[in-house]
């Protein structure tokens, strides 16, 4: 499995992957307003120009897509296909990833679907759920020395 920065015309495919994973699990346990923000949010110019996206690719199959903004200390977007979910791709999308942010601090704002995820990653919630414009998340976050 290969982790790397994705070029510009892998964009439109990772986008597509991250709308399936997120229209299938997280979806589901959204108000329509918040399907539609992140909608929205995902496929506006403004977000792709503030983000650096990730892709774990099986050979010549993009399978998982992750991204960060405010210079690779935080987490953006963390998705894997349905098939390749336990089998190390997340935490190796993650470890790329913290390899490349200047800071000993990473945060996310995870879904509630993603939060045991990210526990298994290192990450300790900051507080309780929230929501914003239909979009439920806990803020978290990850310090060096924390089990990857």
């Amino acid at each position: 499995m290969l982790v790397r920065i994705l070029e510009e015309h892998e964009v439109p495919e990772a986008l597509a992957l991250v709308w399936e994973v997120f229209s299938e699990f997280e979806a589901p346990e959204y108000s329509e307003e918040g399907v539609l923000s992140f909608r929205q949010t995902l496929f506006s110019e403004e977000f792709k120009q503030i983000i650096v996206m990730y892709g774990a690719f099986e050979g010549d199959k993009l399978v998982g897509v992750a991204a960060t903004r405010n210079r690779g200390t935080h987490i953006a977007l963390f998705f894997v296909l349905p098939q390749y979910h336990r089998h190390g791709i997340g935490r190796a999308m993650f470890e790329t990833m913290l390899r490349d942010s200047p800071s000993d601090t990473i945060t996310v704002n995870s879904s509630p679907y993603a939060e045991k995820i990210y526990r298994c990653l290192g990450f300790e919630a900051l507080s309780k759920e929230q929501n914003v414009n239909g979009v439920r998340f806990i803020p978290m976050e990850h310090k060096e020395g924390a089990a990857p």
